[in-house]
């Protein structure tokens, strides 16, 4: 039952294509209609798709917190013999045996955006660490040195929950800022905006704010506002979202840290279909970060 109710709830995305035809399969963390990052993954990937004439068939569980959920749409899509497979595992540890499976049965298997722990997948995507840093280091220029700050996390568990959290802590640290609280919000703007709440009850002072990516951030601003400290407190998030982008040009949040998304679907495409060609790719592929502030914002919007 829970297989039937993950599929029919799963976000599933692509045109019917001749049974004979190439087909690969990007299979996200969460679907793009909830995520400007994941829309703009799906929208690399599907037009690398219609460059290379190859099938391109985008899944997706209805949250990023839907382990299971991701599973069983792989599963279904290696019954149906497809032969490329581009994944931003939920949790890499439960999705290696399907991954395996994958692999088994000779599909180009590549990760995108979240590393996996398949021995010998390529990973595709952003350096989250070095883009933490990049974000970190921002708050360290325009805050005062000593001052309070706070670590919005992500999904610790997922690599790339994991990279940002600790890029932001070691930049934040080493600067000599002090991390007063470090709180997940499993990359979600409600539980964003309670753990700030949280964070402001306890630290009333505090200066700034890393989120982990731009939802988070948002939240934060919600509860910065309500707390009377929206300009008294420095928020900055990753992934450059067009929502994001337009609170740094209102003032609301002070900047975020771009990343390549249609590069990541797109690149996990071409590349997944090398793998099955049995074609060498180097064993990490950068799409690069870039910070986002006031001056650059209008081009992410």
């Amino acid at each position: 039952m829970k297989k039937v109710i993950a599929l029919t709830t799963a976000m599933l995305m692509g045109s019917v294509f001749a049974a004979n035809a190439t087909t690969v399969v990007v299979a996200m963390k969460g679907p793009g209609s909830g995520n400007p990052f994941w829309a703009a993954v799906q929208a690399g990937a599907e037009a690398k798709g219609k460059e290379l004439g190859v099938n391109v068939v985008v899944v997706a569980p209805p949250e990023e917190s839907d382990i299971q959920g991701q599973i069983n749409l792989v599963e279904d899509q290696l019954a149906k013999k497809i032969d490329a497979l581009a994944i931003a595992p939920t949790d890499p540890n439960a999705l290696k045996p399907v991954v395996d499976e994958a692999i088994k049965q000779g599909v180009g298997v590549v990760f995108i955006d979240t590393k996996g722990i398949n021995e010998g997948v390529t990973f595709i995507g952003t350096n989250n660490e070095v883009g933490a840093k990049l974000g970190a280091d921002y708050i360290c220029k325009n805050v005062p040195k000593g001052s309070e700050v706070a670590i919005l996390q992500g999904i610790i568990t997922q690599s790339t929950g994991k990279a940002r959290a600790d890029g932001a802590h070691n930049e934040l640290t080493a600067c000599g800022m002090n991390v007063v609280a470090e709180q997940p919000a499993d990359w979600d703007t409600g539980k964003a905006q309670s753990a700030t709440e949280n964070i402001l009850t306890g630290h009333p002072k505090l200066a700034a704010i890393f989120a982990s990516n731009d939802n988070m951030a948002l939240g934060a601003v919600q509860a910065v506002k309500a707390a009377n400290m929206a300009g008294k407190v420095t928020i900055v998030g990753f992934d450059a979202n067009p929502n994001a982008a337009a609170a740094v040009l209102a003032g609301d949040m002070a900047a975020t840290v771009a990343q390549a998304p249609k590069n990541i679907g797109a690149f996990g495409v071409e590349n997944a279909l090398k793998v099955k060609k049995g074609e060498k790719i180097d064993p990490v592929i950068d799409t690069g970060t870039v910070l986002v502030t006031k001056e650059n914002a209008k081009d992410y919007k």
